[in-house]
């Protein structure tokens, strides 16, 4: 058996499939499985692979079900040790799948690791250096937009970019996989959280390195979907992962937060959509299946809660001090 799944969902984006499926091809290391899992495209995607990559393993959804379970369907249906979660609009380095691997495994405590993601288009620039969240309730990439020389070390982060991460499957059967409700956007960080509240580590990993074109299948940075999806997830994930005592804490910074992007989003055009996500975000927390998974408070948790609020604390600074 091979020591890493590479998993790639994928929805209608056959136009990327030579770029990304090439760069794997010449990986340094060579024992890992590729696994295409397609959400019901209706392009090319499929017989491409077939014809060009036959060995690899195709799962074939019959609709667009979104990242969260077409991940999941290749995690559940890889046995590897380590599974690489990929986008189909990258590029990856020739020491890509090497490095993460390395990575991940001199961390023994390590839930996660998340590559250096370089703009595609513009390749001196960095797109994503790791993910952290704050007490505004504000998800952020790290590095986003600064020179592709900054951010060399690894470093501890909040939760990795599944964009280009790999994880730890005996990690991931304690913190179960990503969270179907969220469809797409934030389940990165949803399930980064659960394993911060769990004790686990997400790390850094500078020396492997991605080219990626992002919004791939969303299409543009802002958009109606990508808009509603994140402002819904948002709440969905701070009901979730935050015991009622520390959500009542952070309340004036959420507030401030959310009506922060309410008016930033509103100058765009786009303020409705946001106020619908946020109201749908509370539906789907009412939801019965969803108050299953809020995780509880414990007592032998306390310390790792203290971390955290001190870690959303922090990364409000974080966050201004990258765009100054």
């Amino acid at each position: 058996m091979d020591k890493v799944a590479v998993v790639i969902p994928n929805y209608n984006g056959y136009r990327y499939l030579e770029t990304c499926f090439a760069a794997l091809a010449k990986q340094t290391f060579t024992e890992f499985t590729t696994y295409f899992v397609d959400n019901g495209s209706q392009d090319e995607s499929c017989a491409f692979l077939r014809e060009h990559y036959p060995e690899t393993k195709i799962i074939q959804l019959d609709d667009n079900y979104g990242f969260s379970r077409a991940v999941n369907e290749g995690i559940r249906q890889s046995k590897e040790p380590y599974v690489i979660l990929l986008n189909n609009d990258t590029e990856v380095f020739q020491d890509f799948v090497e490095r993460l691997y390395e990575g991940i495994c001199k961390r023994k405590n390590a839930f996660a690791c998340s590559a250096k993601l370089i703009s595609y288009q513009e390749r001196d620039k960095i797109d994503d250096a790791g993910n952290y969240y704050n007490m505004l309730g504000w998800a952020f990439a790290r590095g986003k937009g600064k020179p592709v020389s900054e951010f060399e070390t690894s470093d501890r982060i909040f939760a990795a970019c599944a964009g280009a991460a790999i994880y730890r499957r005996e990690f991931l059967e304690k913190t179960g996989l990503f969270d179907e409700e969220h469809f797409a956007y934030l389940e990165d960080t949803d399930i980064g959280y659960r394993a911060r509240l769990l004790g686990y580590e997400n790390w850094y990993e500078p020396s492997a390195k991605v080219y990626h074109v992002g919004s791939g299948t969303s299409g543009s940075r802002y958009n109606l979907f990508k808009i509603r999806y994140s402002s819904r997830n948002n709440i969905y994930l701070i009901y979730k992962n935050m015991p009622v005592l520390q959500i009542l804490l952070n309340l004036p910074a959420f507030i401030l937060g959310f009506s922060a992007k309410l008016v930033f989003f509103a100058s765009k055009g786009y303020g409705k959509e946001y106020l619908a996500g946020i109201k749908n975000g509370f539906f789907i927390c009412r939801k019965p299946e969803n108050r299953a998974k809020k995780i509880r408070f414990e007592w032998k948790r306390l310390g790792t809660y203290f971390v955290i609020e001190w870690e959303l604390f922090i990364n409000v600074f974080r966050r201004f001090l990258e765009r100054a």
